[in-house]
Order: structure tokens, then C-alpha cells, then sequence
């Protein structure tokens, strides 16, 4: 019983990775902060921001608007994507978000 458990959960993580589609976002506070995330529910993880459960940073700084979203095909390219952008200075994010700056890059 305890290796069909097992079994299940791990086919269960593999379709989380491969199946579902996966999302990184800023949202800009309003104290003009920015705040970069990742989920797989962007509805639900905003609605989380707004309630003051979404993260620390935007219970503390308010939540203005989801700024910018893309889709992404699997976890590991979303949490280094998450990374990337997090590791940018505000005029980086800021071209970004006006669409001055290729997801490429």
C-alpha cells in the first residue's frame, strides 16, 4: 500500500512539471515597488496578493496591479525565469513591463 501511495505521488509531481502550464509575474505595489513571483494559478496567487496572504513583501507594500505575466511550458524554466527577472534593476523590469525589452533576454 505504502509503494502505490509512493507511485501515485510521483506520477502526480511529473504532471505538475510536464502538464501544466506555468506563469511569472510582476506586480507593482503601491509604493511603486515591484514584486516578481511565479504560480501556476495567476487568479488565484493574485487574489491571495490582494488578501495580504500572497507574500510578505506585498502584505507589507500594498498590491497596485499584475504589471506583467508570461507563460511558461514547465516549472524549471519559470523558476529560472523567476530568477532572472528578480536579479534586474527596476529600469530593466520597467522596459519589460512597457514592452521595450525581448523574454528572451
Amino acid at each position: 500500500m505504502k509503494a502505490y501511495h509512493v507511485n501515485r505521488v510521483e506520477k502526480l509531481k511529473h504532471r505538475m512539471k510536464e502538464n501544466w502550464k506555468w506563469y511569472v509575474y510582476i506586480i507593482e505595489c503601491q509604493d511603486g515597488t515591484y514584486y516578481t513571483g511565479m504560480t501556476w494559478k495567476p487568479e488565484l496567487r493574485y487574489d491571495q496578493h490582494l488578501s495580504g496572504l500572497g507574500s510578505r513583501y506585498t502584505a507589507k507594500h500594498g498590491v497596485k496591479r499584475v504589471a506583467y505575466i508570461e507563460e511558461h511550458e514547465n516549472i524549471e524554466e519559470a523558476r529560472k525565469r523567476e530568477r532572472q527577472i528578480k536579479d534586474w534593476n527596476r529600469e530593466k523590469k520597467e522596459k519589460l513591463i512597457r514592452g521595450k525589452w525581448k523574454k528572451e533576454w
